[in-house]
């Protein structure tokens, strides 16, 4: 996905964010709302998340990110911006 008006960014989750299917629903909230790119988990027991697309959908993502799903505790949002640089097609799931 690449374009005007589109931006990248990185953050890092922390909290119970791993084996409470975080990765699994910030894929599908990503999917739902546009944007590419993909989340993993740390080797810390955060979460990363870069995503890339239109500022509204990718504000929507982060506001989402400090909720995260059900089973989830999300105790901090660290952000970056990133410049728009190579391809990001979909939303994946890494390890």
């Amino acid at each position: 996905m690449t374009g005007e008006g589109q931006v990248e960014r990185r953050w890092f989750v922390r909290g119970r964010v791993q084996g409470v299917w975080f990765r699994v629903h910030t894929r599908e909230k990503a999917e739902e709302l546009g944007l590419a790119g993909y989340v993993r988990n740390m080797p810390d027991g955060g979460v990363e998340v870069v995503a890339r697309g239109a500022p509204g959908p990718m504000d929507d993502l982060e506001a989402w990110l400090w909720q995260g799903p059900e089973l989830a505790r999300v105790d901090t949002v660290e952000r970056t911006d990133r410049a728009v640089s190579g391809k990001l097609d979909g939303f994946e799931i890494r390890r």
